[in-house]
């Protein structure tokens, strides 16, 4: 691997030779949980479950995460091999589930592509992340990935960096979120209203950032007018 540039941070870090960069993460993928999971929008988790792998660690890090106890560089999971992670999915598949849905996994997003390079699923596979993505690593997943579901948390600089350390998130998110359009296309629903291939993009109102939310969606109006992506409104703050 040698020096990491694989998220918007750049930090550089060898993390084959121990460096753990801004992530807190080593060279091997490490998950904290993976099993059918019924959480997610109903187009993804549906009636059998999303097959979910949970990523331990995080690039972005925001003050008011949901999942800190995972994302944190402490938290809890086992690292996988490219073989295991493969094994794994396939697992998860073999339960029924309606897709695979990889969570937070961009500080992983070399060996995640090499698990998924030639694996037949038969089934989508679901990047879902925070939308704090670089060019590189979304140009790794092409072709791999049928269904981007992004967080667009911040339309403004202020809060991004407040609570996520990242002044340059919205420039950063809304670059990616138009790659990830452009790898998919339009969303595409199956018959039994399943999510088959797009993007979702996913947004969480903060308290006192009515302004930002607003920001969000006129965006989203302005780069897709005719439609194309799913929008996910979510208000779960705690």
């Amino acid at each position: 691997m040698s020096a990491c540039h694989d998220c918007p941070r750049d930090c550089g870090a060898d993390r084959e030779l121990g460096g753990r960069g801004y992530c807190g993460m080593g060279p091997l993928p490490r998950a904290a949980r993976a099993a059918a999971h019924f959480g997610e929008e109903p187009c993804i988790s549906g009636e059998r479950g999303s097959g979910t792998i949970f990523f331990t660690g995080c690039s972005l890090g925001c003050a008011y995460c949901q999942n800190a106890a995972i994302s944190a560089p402490e938290g809890p999971g086992k690292e996988l091999g490219v073989s295991e992670l493969r094994d794994t999915m396939l697992r998860l598949r073999d339960r029924g589930v309606h897709n695979i849905n990889l969570v937070t996994g961009s500080h992983f997003a070399r060996p995640i592509a090499e698990a998924l390079d030639g694996l037949e699923l038969g089934i989508p596979v679901v990047w879902n992340s925070s939308g704090y993505e670089s060019m590189e690593t979304l140009h790794r997943l092409e072709g791999l990935v049928q269904i981007y579901m992004p967080d667009f948390k911040y339309s403004s600089r202020i809060p991004a960096e407040k609570y996520s350390n990242a002044p340059d998130y919205p420039e950063t998110a809304a670059a990616a979120i138009l790659e990830m359009f452009r790898q998919t296309g339009p969303y595409r629903l199956g018959g039994d209203d399943m999510l088959q291939s797009g993007v979702i993009i996913r947004h969480l109102i903060l308290p006192g950032w009515t302004d930002n939310s607003i920001g969000v969606i006129d965006w989203v109006a302005e780069h897709f007018p005719m439609g194309g992506v799913l929008f996910s409104l979510m208000s779960q703050y705690t």
